[in-house]
């Protein structure tokens, strides 16, 4: 106890640490307690005035913004900061601020996790991990394209969430064969970050990936009159996604080269191990109908009416409670779950909320997007797709959709744009956020692996999402219009 205490007395002060807090903090206080700013007005003469609880908002934003991406305090901590600032400086009641840490889509992050811990505690990761790599061979570069073509492929039927807590494991094992101990390797951070930034890449392809899709074009429908249908979605989307997968992978191969090109008889190793276990275990069994049949129900939601009407998070809980109701977990599980992340994303939903509930959001986004309502069509779509790409690593990348557009609908045909070009650009942005843990579930659990740190991820993804512009541009300039999509209004 006198060694920890002379430790703790002696232990160098960390100024980086502090000046982050600082900044943080007077960033808050700048903001909030500044002067009245000006109103957002909108092409139609429409005015959003950004109340005091409004700038409180954007000040709490910008506070947990500071805080998460230089990792002053453990990320779940910031994000409980943001539900106490909201309440302390009444921004928003205590009853909306901490109801939104347990908003479904939380809860769907939680049970997507616990699908991972069956996967790794049963012994299907291994299972998978063996026959994968028995496949794929020696090369790690090779490693690499096998797990990111698996992780989007599985995005095409199944959300990116529980893709990622599924691939997690898997992951987990073949680092634990790369290197003997779980210290930080540029192959796993490249496994882990690829993995996330792929996850995103191929959500966007179907609507089965993620909900983002299904809401843009319900506000697509009421505003415009017209229904994008399923397969029309991903006819224009399958190009991009898949074409970003393997620019990512080419993008890994560039930053985390690993630092060993092959994996000495892995594949030898891995067909043996295999065998090894031989055939599936009862539990095992019992496991994979559980997830299959909680998959497929996901699946035909977008297919069946009276499936449609059942929450997403109610179906995958059930599958929680059937893990434990059959003794394939039990409490130590419960305990061992990664509470850090849980929270993470219980801080980005009230964040999302306070922007949304209090006008800020609004207020942003109709001061950007006018800022552009003059410009050459081909900078309004971008600036679009700028801004919810921007939005969608701080908030929901539904809500994200959802404030951003409306407005550009509106603004839209003052510039003669059609708006098709603008709901399918600002779906690919909306999700890929590759700077922020926050932006999308695959980031934070990602995190988790100890592989890389928030100021890591930040930084690599400034340059992933400089290209994820570019590839944007390129398909809504070229690819798009040779498909068949309508840019310009007639």
């Amino acid at each position: 106890m006198v060694t920890e205490t002379l430790q703790a007395e002696t232990r160098p002060i960390d100024w980086k640490r502090i000046f982050f807090l600082a900044l943080g903090l007077g960033l808050f206080t700048l903001v909030y307690y500044s002067s009245a700013w000006p109103d957002a007005i909108d092409p139609n003469g429409e005015r959003f005035v950004l109340t005091t609880e409004a700038k409180g908002a954007i000040a709490v934003f910008l506070l947990a913004g500071i805080w998460w991406v230089f990792e002053v305090l453990p990320i779940g901590i910031t994000s409980l900061t943001i539900g106490v600032l909201q309440v302390m400086f009444m921004i928003r009641p205590a009853n909306a601020a901490f109801k939104d840490f347990m908003a479904p889509s939380v809860l769907f992050i939680f049970a997507s996790l616990v699908i991972g811990m069956v996967f790794t505690k049963t012994g299907l990761t291994r299972r998978i991990a063996y026959k994968m790599l028995s496949i794929v061979g020696e090369r790690t570069s090779m490693i690499y394209l096998g797990c990111f073509m698996v992780t989007a492929a599985l995005t095409h039927i199944m959300a990116h969430t529980a893709v990622a807590a599924t691939m997690y494991p898997l992951l987990l094992t073949i680092h634990a064969m790369y290197a003997d101990d779980r210290q930080p390797t540029r192959f796993g951070k490249g496994l882990f970050i690829g993995m996330a930034y792929v996850a995103g890449a191929g959500s966007i392809i179907t609507l089965l990936g993620a909900a983002r899709g299904a809401v843009a074009i319900g506000f697509f429908k009421d505003i415009v009159g017209r229904e994008i249908t399923f397969f029309g979605l991903s006819y224009y989307m399958f190009p991009v996604g898949w074409v970003m997968v393997f620019i990512l992978w080419a993008f890994v191969m560039l930053f985390f080269r690993p630092e060993k090109q092959r994996i000495e008889g892995i594949k030898e190793r891995s067909a043996f191990m295999l065998k090894e276990m031989g055939a599936m275990s009862r539990t095992e069994v019992v496991s994979a109908i559980i997830i299959f049949l909680c998959i497929l129900a996901l699946s035909l939601r977008a297919f069946i009416p009276a499936l449609a009407g059942v929450n997403k998070t109610a179906i995958i809980l059930v599958s929680t409670i059937l893990f434990f109701v059959l003794n394939i977990l039990d409490i130590k599980d419960l305990e061992a779950i990664p509470w850090n992340i849980i929270l993470l994303f219980g801080g980005a939903m009230s964040i999302g909320f306070c922007l949304w509930e209090t006008g800020a959001a609004q207020w942003m986004a109709v001061n950007w997007l006018t800022l552009f309502k003059e410009a050459h069509w081909f900078v309004f779509v971008m600036s679009i797709a700028f801004f919810v790409m921007v939005m969608t690593n701080f908030i929901m990348n539904v809500a994200a959709i959802a404030i951003s557009l409306p407005v550009a609908l509106v603004i839209a045909p003052y510039l003669g744009v059609a708006p098709e070009v603008i709901l399918f650009a600002s779906l690919i942005t909306s999700g890929m956020p590759f700077i922020l843990l926050v932006g999308a579930a695959p980031n934070a659990i990602a995190y988790d692996s100890g592989q890389f740190t928030t100021g890591e991820f930040f930084t690599y993804g400034l340059v992933a999402s400089l290209i994820l512009m570019v590839i944007t541009a390129l398909f809504v300039l070229v690819v798009w219009p040779m498909m068949g999509m309508p840019v310009l209004l007639p």
